[in-house]
């Protein structure tokens, strides 16, 4: 399972990419620069256009995830852990759809999801000239920042004005390149089908990042429009042959962070301070939400979603540190950079715009360190509602600001979301928000001691379950209604607050914001500009031959089904149904209760054993490059069929977040058969398999 990783504290990570002699199957490619020559050299075949336009428009942005079109009905095709959270948003101690599974065998059974929201890219345009014009030459680093940031809302504003679309600045290349991406934004999203966790995650935390795997990782969801089905333009067509070794394979989605284009001096910054810091706040995290989860089957209920969440982050992130602990790689890394920043030298006029910004990165980089920790707890400490509070006191602030002054995330373009999202209704527990927040309060007061002004202020000399439990029990936020009201009346509401989590976010506030300033001026600023400087450099001697680092927008990467060598052996393309159960019957079976149960199965796979087919093909590893954000995305072959469900990577592609590596990484995908085979005999839901079959 894949986790999109960026944090305000960890900057990116990695290396200065050479871009002379990429593999063909490397590259996270934009769907405006894809090396088609390269991959109709290889394969004697390269999507054309139409091709192009349809897998992009069937493809849809989850929340952390990706997803696509599946059905002329608006069927969802994602994998169980990108819906989870949303699966168990519609859940309660009655009803528990994450453990039980859910199917809705008609239309009218299918659960509407509140505040889940898919995106479709509609158009891409590249407004670099138009932003880079904004800043006259001799500008500083920290006005240049806001000159950008100010022209690339104005260009925002105008762009979703005029189009109806919901459209997002992304940066490429460093910020070499400026594009607006436009989405149309689906909001009515239902829950359809969801197997059972169990099965979604045969193996548990153990198989996780693995490979061999027999995960039946998916979910399935339909949009609506105007209370009827969506019908989508464009969908993927279910495969009826599914794919062997060698073949050709294509995954369009939305892989959320990497960080091989950064220079060597943040990569180490990032291995010796950000990541440690990192490691150690969500290993905190997640025995607190232990600690909670082991008060009732009800409390683990409630957090075992947040749990499982935080184990995958933590394992990808040891993978990632990995990776900045490879030595040979880290040796071809510094001589990547030292090879870029020889010809940089040797151009007088690159020379003088980016010659000096690898040392400008490595000096700020020390201003950084102190700044990093604060940055992690300086924050609503795990607080939900301290969460809202602080979204209501900035949201009534920055509204009366002109836009361009205003903090970028309350920029006109944003504000009609940001109170959306305030408003919808939540599963919300009071025992776990007290219980979250004490522990969150004490470990900010542990890190950065009692006179702390952050510490001194949230606590004001009281201990942390005193202040938890007296703001839980006296907060109304935890109601959407009483969101709803604050936002209807404005600043003047706010400021007559006295809701003590309003009280607190005022208290936080300025803080906060402070040490934002800190950052954005002596920091963010400063990289921000050289990093743009080296990237407008790498194109002047490597061209836009290479990719640029994946920034949690649509890419498409592709690659052939294929095995790996590893563990003294060579490990298959391909896991079957029959493979399954040898896994559960190594183990001993359900009786055996092996590993806190992690190879058991639901019971329904043990009464349908023999009505399956066990040569189905389940999993598969293909030669594809992936990281976080990717899970969900849909795996097509040449035709554009739909073959597979992209759902992981293998232990050896986690420091791919900094470089790839040709000879192991892989990824991990459901096949598409296994899907219809489990829908028809074991779950009965042989309706919705000739859905998406299209019979």
């Amino acid at each position: 399972m894949r986790s999109p990783f960026r944090t305000l504290v960890l900057p990116a990570l990695a290396l200065a990419l050479a871009g002379a002699s990429l593999r063909a199957e490397e590259g996270m490619w934009t769907f405006d620069n894809l090396p088609t020559k390269q991959i109709k050299a290889k394969y004697g075949w390269a999507p054309d256009q139409a091709w192009l336009d349809h897998v992009r428009l069937s493809a849809l942005r989850f929340p952390g995830g990706s997803g696509s079109f599946v059905s002329a009905d608006g069927l969802v095709l994602t994998n169980h852990h990108v819906g989870r959270g949303w699966i168990q948003r519609v859940s309660d101690k009655d009803h528990d759809y994450v453990k039980n599974g859910f199917y809705a065998p008609t239309q009218a059974q299918e659960i509407k999801v509140p505040g889940l929201e898919v995106l479709t890219l509609m158009a891409m345009d590249n407004v670099t000239d138009r932003v880079n014009k904004a800043v006259k030459p001799g500008t500083s680093e920290k006005e240049a920042l806001k000159l950008r940031e100010t022209e690339i809302e104005k260009i925002r504003d105008e762009m979703q004005k005029k189009s109806g679309l919901t459209c997002e600045h992304v940066s490429l290349y460093q910020g070499g390149q400026h594009w607006i991406y436009s989405y149309k934004k689906h909001t009515d999203v239902r829950l359809v089908f969801a197997p059972e966790q169990q099965i979604a995650f045969f193996g548990g935390d153990y198989d996780n990042f693995t490979y061999p795997r027999h995960n039946l990782d998916f979910s399935i969801f339909r949009v609506y429009e105007d209370g009827k089905p969506y019908q989508p333009k464009d969908f993927l067509h279910w495969t009826k042959t599914g794919v062997k070794a060698g073949d050709l394979t294509f995954v369009t989605g939305h892989p959320g962070r990497t960080s091989r284009q950064d220079t060597l001096a943040q990569m180490k910054f990032a291995g010796e301070v950000a990541i440690p810091l990192r490691l150690k706040f969500l290993e905190d995290y997640r025995t607190e939400l232990m600690a909670y989860a082991g008060r009732s089957p009800e409390a683990a209920r409630q957090v075992n979603t947040q749990i499982f969440g935080i184990e995958n982050s933590l394992k990808a992130i040891r993978g990632y540190k990995s990776g900045l602990e490879d030595k040979a790689a880290m040796a071809r890394i510094a001589a990547a950079e030292k090879e870029f920043r020889g010809k940089v030298a040797k151009d007088p006029k690159l020379a003088a715009e980016a010659g000096p910004s690898w040392g400008r990165i490595e000096k700020v980089l020390a201003v950084e360190k102190p700044l990093v920790k604060e940055a992690m707890y300086v924050s609503t400490a795990h607080s939900t509602l301290l969460g809202f509070a602080l979204t209501l006191v900035r949201l009534t602030e920055e509204e009366g600001k002109p836009s361009e002054k205003r903090l970028p995330e309350f920029s006109d373009a944003n504000l009609k979301v940001t109170k959306m999202r305030l408003a919808v209704p939540a599963p919300y527990y009071p025992e776990q928000e007290a219980f979250m927040f004490a522990r969150g309060l004490a470990e900010a007061q542990k890190a950065l001691g009692p006179q702390h002004p952050y510490v001194k202020a949230m606590l004001g000399g009281q201990s942390p379950e005193a202040v938890a439990k007296t703001a839980v029990e006296g907060s109304k936020l935890g109601d959407p209604a009483a969101r709803k009201a604050l936002i209807e009346g404005g600043k003047k509401a706010v400021d007559a607050s006295t809701d003590p989590m309003i009280l607190l976010a005022k208290k936080l506030d300025p803080l906060a914001r402070k040490l934002r300033k800190q950052m954005d001026d002596q920091v963010t600023s400063v990289i921000t500009e050289q990093a743009s400087r080296i990237a407008k450099a790498r194109f002047a001697v490597y061209g836009t031959s290479a990719y640029p680092d994946a920034t949690f927008t649509l890419r498409l990467t592709y690659g052939p089904v294929e095995g790996y060598p590893g563990n003294g052996t060579m490990i298959q393309p391909f896991t079957t149904f029959g493979g399954l159960f040898d896994r559960y019957d190594g183990w001993g079976g359900n009786a055996a209760k092996a590993h806190g149960g992690a190879w058991e199965l639901p019971q329904r796979w043990i009464d349908h054993r023999k009505d399956l087919d066990l040569s189905t093909p389940f999993d598969f590893v293909h030669a594809v490059d992936i990281i976080g954000g990717n899970s969900g995305s849909p795996v097509v072959d040449k035709t554009g069929d739909l073959v597979g469900l992209i759902f992981d990577g293998n232990i050896e592609s986690l420091p791919g977040n900094y470089f790839y590596d040709e000879k192991v990484n892989r990824g991990v995908s459901v096949d598409a058969l296994a899907i219809t085979e489990a829908l028809r005999k074991v779950y009965g839901a042989g309706v919705l398999a000739d859905e998406l079959t299209g019979k």
